[in-house]
Parts: C-alpha cells; structure tokens; sequence
C-alpha cells in the first residue's frame, strides 16, 4: 500500500513509549531557542535532577503552547475545569522564565 504524500510516518519505540513522570518545569529562552528542562522533585529530597531537555525553536514553542491550549480546552469540556491549586505546590515555581 502506497503512502499519501506528505503523511509522516512516526515510530515510537517501547523504551520511549513508557514516558518520564515529571512534576516541574522549568522554561528558558534565548534570542534562537526555548529551552523546556521536564524535571521529577520528589517529597523530602532537597535535590531534582532534570530527566529531559527539550529544545524548540521560537515557531515550534508557540505551536506547542497553543496545541496546549486547545487540548486543555478539550480535555477541560470532557473532565470539567482543572483547579489549580498554589498552595500545595513547591516552593519553586512551576514554569520558570527568563533568558538562558
């Protein structure tokens, strides 16, 4: 069977496929570059490594941010409204800011 033009065949291996948990990330960026560090703090433990780094560029970071947000939206009209809740969050800031 002949594969339409222009469709992407993606492959997603097993080890890829079972995910990285992460509770915290921290977001950076430079004139070229955003910088997303997906990070797992665990309860107790002062120290977090960083378990990936993703790199994208300008174009791609406003793409992911609004296919966030209309799978937020979706999820949201599926699940009802997700509570945020600041409280009980670390005392790092969930996404972080700045130049890298």
């Amino acid at each position: 069977m002949e594969q339409p033009k222009n469709q992407l065949n993606i492959e997603l291996s097993a080890e890829v496929a079972e995910g990285i948990y992460s509770n915290l990330a921290i977001i950076s960026h430079s004139s070229s570059e955003f910088i997303v560090d997906f990070i797992r703090i665990m309860p107790g433990t002062p120290k977090a490594n960083v378990k990936s780094r993703i790199i994208l560029t300008p174009e791609h970071a406003k793409r992911l941010l609004l296919a966030m947000e209309d799978n937020v939206a979706k999820y949201e009209s599926q699940h009802g409204k997700i509570k945020v809740d600041n409280g009980n969050q670390p005392p790092i800031p969930m996404f972080g800011g700045g130049e890298a």
